[in-house]
């Protein structure tokens, strides 16, 4: 079968802004340039362009012209959450473990308005002083008859040890943003007062291929016990 010209173009394209060619920011090829170059109809060159504005290689601005995407297309970012701080007494406390079932919870675990999950409250501490405030919310088929409180120290653990799943290796999607002023039930818990930030995280972590909710998470870190390293290879 055929190729469809438009794709051919587009990916002769994407292999020119991958090769290094261009610098993000650096304007790229006019749609009558690209016209003339691959003799190709108006149509089948927007078609292309579109392609690869939706898959983020360019961007396009009226009236401007279409320019090389800003992002990190196709090149590995890594994001690491480093501890600023070293103790040899960190521990982590459950507060509670309750049944629930808010609609919104049940919304992000994909499960029906019938459905439950727990609520586990978790708080991290170093020399005594809490640094880590997380909200777990997991489905009830991955929490076995409540144990004691101490039993979800590490629900990373309890996952592996009573299921064989470990939620390192399943894919996730976690978003971090700067929460100020920190809300006042919050913190107190951490410990500061609400006019100090706080690093705002939530995160969702689904089993593979399934695409079931293992665990929603919101955590609120103090936010002079973290920094973030990105590493661009």
């Amino acid at each position: 079968m055929k190729t469809p010209k438009y794709l051919t173009i587009k990916e002769d394209l994407k292999k020119q802004i991958l090769s290094g060619k261009y610098s993000s920011g650096d304007k790229f090829f006019s749609e009558s340039e690209l016209v003339e170059i691959y003799d190709a109809s108006s149509i089948t060159v927007i078609r292309a362009i579109k392609e690869l504005v939706k898959e983020g290689y360019l961007v396009r601005f009226q009236g401007k012209g279409t320019f090389i995407s800003r992002k990190r297309v196709n090149k590995l970012v890594r994001f690491t959450d480093k501890e600023i701080f070293s103790s040899d007494d960190d521990q982590v406390q459950v507060l509670s473990i309750t049944k629930e079932n808010n609609p919104q919870i049940l919304q992000e675990l994909n499960l029906s308005t019938s459905g439950q999950y727990y609520k586990i409250v978790r708080l991290r501490t170093a020399d005594g002083v809490p640094y880590i405030y997380h909200h777990s919310y997991i489905p009830e088929q991955f929490i076995l008859k409540p144990q004691q409180l101490s039993y979800y120290n590490s629900i990373y653990h309890r996952f592996r040890s009573d299921f064989s799943l470990n939620l390192n290796d399943m894919p996730s999607r976690e978003i971090n943003k700067i929460c100020f002023p920190t809300p006042k039930e919050i913190a107190d818990v951490l410990q500061i007062s609400p006019e100090q930030p706080t690093v705002f995280q939530e995160k969702k972590t689904w089993l593979s291929l399934k695409k079931i909710v293992a665990e929603y998470v919101i955590t609120y870190k103090r936010w002079d016990y973290y920094q973030i390293e990105i590493v661009n290879d």
